[in-house]
């Protein structure tokens, strides 16, 4: 018996060594298709990559949007969204949030949205931006919402998309469980979870998307593969079975959240829940308006870009009035003359 014990022990160990070898190798091919698209920039000790995109004619006191990517993504799926339709009007900004992405982790709370949000208005400031509207995506929603919080004048405006931000019934997916715990979710996560992840993540995908179809190169647009990099799977699963208690706390905080917001849901979204987190933003936020779009899924940056935009303008409006007046003027004098 105990012979055998020694060989099922020796055998369960060199399966895992096979594995974290196999994720190893995956990593290496990941980084090497899908490159850093930024710069970076150490803040408090944690390197955060970052797109900054300033169009041409651009300056200071112009339009900045800064954008805060959800779970189980980086910032190429807000580029991919948003970059096309508003590269030439604003100065886009576009944040790995810690762990995800090739931004470090950091230690300590990293879970946490308030210390991403931390770490990204330390990044805002280092780049010389006094106003800016920030724009997240579910999870990055809930890092908004420290944004407006912890910089109420940096982040002058809010775009909630299909935003996880209040404290919602039961629990997350086993696995993000598993994977957050001490020890146990380390070996987990470097071993495991990315082969069974990556073979389960066109699923995956279209579960985030219905009820409506996902894009065709939705994959390859964000670089999905980067996910399953062992601290990336680990840091994302940590971000996600952790944030219930962290919006618990903060949700008594958001009646301070003056801004201009919009809050952006599908009614058909399955990920989160709009009569939870929608209904809640705009029930706490005292100047905030909620846009239902119907038949849109958990994504509707990417399904209704067209919608989102004209929200995410409407909060450019109310956020930087001034200029919105100058640029309609000089639209107005240079309008054909009509006969």
């Amino acid at each position: 018996m105990t012979v055998f014990l020694l060989i099922l022990a020796g055998g369960s160990i060199a399966a895992l060594g096979a594995l974290a070898l196999h994720a190893a190798q995956r990593t290496s091919v990941a980084e090497a298709r899908f490159p850093p698209l930024g710069a970076m920039q150490t803040v408090d000790g944690v390197a955060l990559h970052y797109v900054d995109h300033v169009p041409p004619g651009w300056v200071a006191g112009d339009p900045v949007l800064v954008f805060v990517h959800g779970a189980s993504a980086n910032l190429r799926d807000p580029v991919a969204a948003f970059r096309p339709a508003l590269s030439a009007r604003y100065r886009l900004i576009f944040v790995d949030r810690p762990g995800h992405g090739y931004s470090q982790r950091g230690e300590g709370a990293a879970h946490s949205p308030a210390r991403q949000a931390a770490l990204i208005a330390g990044l805002v400031t280092h780049l010389e931006v006094g106003k800016a509207v920030a724009v997240g995506h579910s999870w990055g929603g809930a890092v908004v919402a420290q944004l407006a919080l912890q910089a109420p004048d940096t982040f002058a405006g809010l775009v909630f998309i299909a935003p996880a931000t209040h404290p919602w019934p039961g629990g997350v997916n086993w696995y993000y469980d598993v994977a957050a715990l001490p020890v146990v979710g380390a070996v987990f996560s470097h071993t495991i979870a990315p082969a069974v992840a990556s073979l389960v993540a066109s699923n995956g995908v279209d579960s985030v998307f219905a009820p409506e179809p996902a894009p065709d190169n939705y994959q390859q647009s964000i670089g999905l593969p980067l996910l399953f990099r062992p601290h990336s799977f680990l840091a994302n699963a940590r971000d996600v079975s952790r944030l219930k208690p962290e919006v618990e706390a903060a949700a008594p905080r958001y009646p301070q959240i003056d801004q201009p917001a919009a809050v952006i849901t599908g009614d058909a979204d399955t990920i989160v829940y709009p009569d939870i987190h929608s209904a809640g933003l705009v029930r706490d936020l005292p100047n905030a308006w909620r846009v239902d779009l119907a038949g849109a899924g958990h994504m509707p940056h990417h399904t209704r870009t067209d919608a989102v935009v004209r929200e995410i303008e409407a909060v450019v409006a109310k956020t930087y009035p001034d200029h919105m007046r100058a640029a309609n003027a000089v639209e107005t004098k240079n309008a054909p003359a009509r006969l």
